[in-house]
C-alpha cells in the first residue's frame, strides 16, 4: 500500500474515531517493529466534515473569532485566553477551584483556568457561593487545542461529540467528524468561562454584529489585519467566509473549527526525523525515543499522535470526586475516566492531568513510578497502570529529554504562522488600573473597587463594581479628568445613586455602567471612585480606591463616531432612523435590541429613544 493510499484510508477512518485511533496505534507499533528504528507513519491530513471543508476565508475569520475577547460577556476572555500557543495550547494562568468538597486549600483542589466574575442577565455583578465577587475558576485544567482535529470527542470527558446541531434552530449542520464544531461554541455560553448567567445566542450575535473586530488586541498577525482591512465589520467578514453577512451560532462554530483544523503541529524534530532526516534528532533524543517506545508508556501514547485518544482511568484522584466520562455515557466502567492527552508539545506545558495537580513532568514520572509519595488511586484503575512504570535514572533523563525537546514544534514555541496570534488586552498593562486604598466605613471595611472591563471606545457596557461596602446603602461614582488629591476623586461628574445589594457591614456590593462612546476620550485618562453613604465613615461617606481608566480606540481601525440611533447610517438622526427602528422591532430583528438582552420589549424602545435624544457627536 502506498503512503498516499494509507493516508486516505486513515482519513476515511476518522468518521469512526475509536476505530481510527486504534488502527493508528497498531500501525505505529507494527511499523516501528518492521522498520527497526522507530519510524512510523506521521500525521495525516485532518478529516473535515463535508459541510465545513478547509477554507482560507473561514480560517482567518475563525482565527479572528478565536482571539477576540469581545466574544465574552464582559470583554475579558477570548477562546484563546485558555489556549496560549507558546504554552503548548494550554492556559499559563492558574486558579484554584475547591472541587468536590467545596473547601479551598484541601487535597482535592483543581488548578483550573480563571474565567469571569459572576454576572446576572443584566451584566450586574452577583456574589458566587465559592468565589464571592472574585473570578471564577473552571473545574478542570484546560486541554491543549493542538491535535484536537484528530479527536472524535473533545473535552476531558468527551462530551463534545456527534453531530453538530445549531443551538438556535435545531438544524443539523454536520453529521460526521464534527467534534471541533461542537466544542468551539460551548465556552461562549458557559457562565464560568465566557458568559453572564442566562446568556443567549441572540445577545451574543447582536454584540458581534456591532463590534469592531479585534478592537482589544495588539500585535495582530498580518493575515488577520489584511482580512479586517478588506472586510471591516463582522458581517462583512462573515459574508467573505459564507457568502452573505448573516452571523449565526453554526457559522461561528464552523469558522473556529476551520481555523483550529489548520493548526497541525507536524514540524517537531521527531516529525522531521520520522520523515527521513537522520540528523533532525540528536543521538540523546533518539535514545530517549527508543527507550520510550520500548516501555509500557507505548501502551497508551502510541502512533504519530502519541496518544490512543481513548479514555483512561488514571487514578489521579478518587473516582467520586469527578466521574469524568461516566457523566457523558453512564457506563459504569468509565467512572473516573478522562481523555488521554497527546504528548506533542508537552515540553511547553506546565501542570498536568485534568486536575492540574501534577505541577511538573518530574511529578508525572513519579506518579507513574509510584514513588516520592505519588501514585494512582486504586479504585477503578486502568489495568495498565496498576504496576509501576519506571526507568533507571539515566534512562529517565533520556526519555524526558526526548519528550521535552523532540516533540516540540518550533512554530508553536515561537508563535509563527499558522500558529501566530495577537497580544490580548489581558496580557498588557492593566487598563483600568486600580488602587484600592480608600476610606473605611462601618466595621472598618474599606469599599473595594472592581474594574476589569476594557474601556474601548464604543463599549456601551463598560462597568465598574464595588464590594465590601455597607449593605443596603446608597452609593455614587465620582468621575473626573483630574488625578485624585489626597486619595479623593473630584466630583466633576457624579453617577448615581445606586442602591447596593447585601446587608450589614462589608456585605454591600453593586455595579455602575458607564458608556464610553465619545471619540474625544481616546487617550485621555478618567479617574473613578465609589462614594458610599455610611454614617460610620469620616464625613459620612466611605470611599473605594481609584480606577484609572484610559479609553482607547480599536487597534485595527480609527475611532468611528458612535451614533447608535443612526440606523440607516446617513450620519444624521431623523424620521428615517425611527422608521428603521420600528421596522426592525416589528420584524423581531435583533437590530432593534438596543439594550442587548437578546429580546425585544419596551426597554429597547426606551433605549432607542434615549440614544436618539442624545444625538450624534
Amino acid at each position: 500500500m502506498t503512503h498516499r493510499s494509507l493516508s486516505a484510508l486513515k482519513a476515511s477512518f476518522m468518521i469512526l474515531p475509536v476505530i481510527a485511533f486504534s488502527l493508528v496505534g497498531a500501525m505505529g507499533t507494527s511499523s516501528a517493529s518492521a522498520m527497526g528504528d522507530g519510524r512510523i507513519f506521521g500525521l495525516w491530513e485532518p478529516f473535515a466534515p463535508p459541510e465545513n471543508q478547509p477554507s482560507a476565508e473561514r480560517q482567518v475569520l475563525g482565527k479572528i473569532l478565536f482571539w477576540d475577547e469581545q466574544l465574552s460577556s464582559d470583554n475579558t476572555m477570548a477562546c484563546g485566553t485558555c489556549h496560549i500557543t507558546s504554552e503548548g495550547g494550554i492556559d499559563p494562568r492558574v486558579g484554584t477551584n475547591p472541587a468536590f468538597d467545596g473547601i479551598f486549600a484541601t487535597a482535592d483542589d483543581v488548578f483550573g483556568s480563571p474565567g469571569m466574575i459572576t454576572t446576572d442577565i443584566n451584566g450586574e455583578y452577583v456574589r458566587s457561593d465559592q468565589y464571592d465577587l472574585g473570578v471564577q475558576v473552571t473545574g478542570r485544567r484546560s486541554m491543549s487545542n493542538f491535535i484536537s482535529m484528530y479527536v472524535g470527542n473533545l473535552f476531558w470527558d468527551g462530551r463534545a461529540e456527534g453531530d453538530f446541531v445549531d443551538p438556535v434552530t435545531g438544524q443539523t449542520l454536520a453529521i460526521s467528524s464534527a467534534a471541533l464544531e461542537v466544542q468551539a461554541i460551548a465556552p461562549l455560553m458557559n457562565d464560568i468561562e465566557m458568559a453572564h448567567t442566562g446568556r443567549d445566542w441572540g445577545g451574543l450575535i447582536t454584540k458581534i454584529a456591532t463590534a469592531t473586530p479585534m478592537a482589544l488586541a495588539s500585535d495582530i498577525p498580518q493575515d488577520m489585519l489584511d482580512a479586517i482591512a478588506a472586510s471591516e465589520t463582522y458581517p462583512e467578514l462573515f459574508e467573505m467566509a459564507f457568502g452573505d453577512p448573516e452571523i449565526t451560532a453554526g457559522r461561528i462554530g464552523f469558522a473556529i473549527a476551520n481555523y483550529e483544523r489548520n493548526l497541525v503541529p507536524n514540524e517537531s524534530p521527531w516529525d522531521i526525523w520520522n520523515d527521513g532526516d537522520d540528523l533532525a534528532m540528536t543521538s540523546q533524543q533518539i535514545q530517549g525515543y527508543n527507550l520510550f517506545r520500548n516501555s509500557a508508556c507505548i501502551q497508551c501514547h502510541v502512533g504519530a499522535l502519541f496518544s490512543q485518544n481513548s479514555f483512561v482511568t488514571e487514578g489521579v484522584r478518587p473516582v467520586h470526586e469527578d466521574f469524568g466520562r461516566n457523566i457523558v455515557t453512564g457506563v459504569f466502567s468509565e467512572r473516573g475516566a478522562f481523555r488521554m492527552p497527546p504528548l506533542r508539545n508537552v515540553g511547553l506545558r506546565d501542570r498536568f492531568m485534568h486536575t492540574g495537580g501534577l505541577a511538573t513532568l518530574d511529578e508525572v514520572f513519579d506518579f507513574y513510578a509510584h514513588r516520592n509519595g505519588l501514585s494512582p488511586n486504586g479504585e477503578n484503575l486502568d489495568f495498565r497502570l496498576v504496576d509501576p512504570i519506571a526507568f533507571s535514572p539515566t534512562d529517565e533523563a533520556l526519555v524526558k529529554d526526548f519528550l521535552l525537546t523532540a516533540l516540540t514544534d518550533p512554530r508553536i514555541a515561537n508563535e509563527t504562522f499558522p500558529f501566530d496570534r495577537p497580544t490580548l488586552h489581558s496580557e498588557v498593562a492593566a487598563n483600568p488600573l486600580v488602587s484600592n486604598s480608600g476610606i473605611a466605613g462601618s466595621g472598618g471595611f474599606v469599599p473595594e473597587m472592581i474594574a476589569v472591563t476594557p474601556p474601548n471606545i464604543g463599549n456601551l457596557d463598560f462597568k465598574i463594581g464595588l464590594d465590601f461596602a455597607l449593605g443596603g446603602a446608597q452609593a455614587w461614582v465620582a468621575v473626573s479628568n483630574s488625578p485624585p488629591v489626597g486619595g479623593v476623586v473630584a466630583q466633576d461628574e457624579l453617577v448615581g445613586p445606586i442602591d447596593l445589594n447585601g446587608m450589614g457591614n462589608g456585605d454591600g456590593y453593586g455595579t455602575m455602567f458607564y458608556s464610553i462612546d465619545d471619540v474625544s476620550l481616546d487617550g485621555q485618562t478618567l479617574y473613578m471612585q465609589w462614594l458610599v453613604a455610611d454614617p460610620n465613615a469620616v464625613g459620612g461617606f466611605a470611599r473605594s480606591g481609584v480606577a484609572q481608566v484610559t479609553p482607547f480606540c480599536s487597534m485595527t481601525a480609527s475611532c468611528a463616531v458612535v451614533c447608535q440611533a443612526d440606523l440607516n447610517g446617513d450620519g444624521a438622526l431623523n424620521f428615517f432612523d425611527v422608521s428603521a427602528f420600528l421596522s426592525a422591532f416589528n420584524a423581531s430583528d435583533l437590530a432593534a435590541d438596543f439594550n442587548g438582552d437578546g429580546s425585544l420589549n419596551f426597554f429597547d424602545v426606551s433605549a432607542f429613544l434615549n440614544a436618539f435624544a442624545d444625538g450624534c457627536p
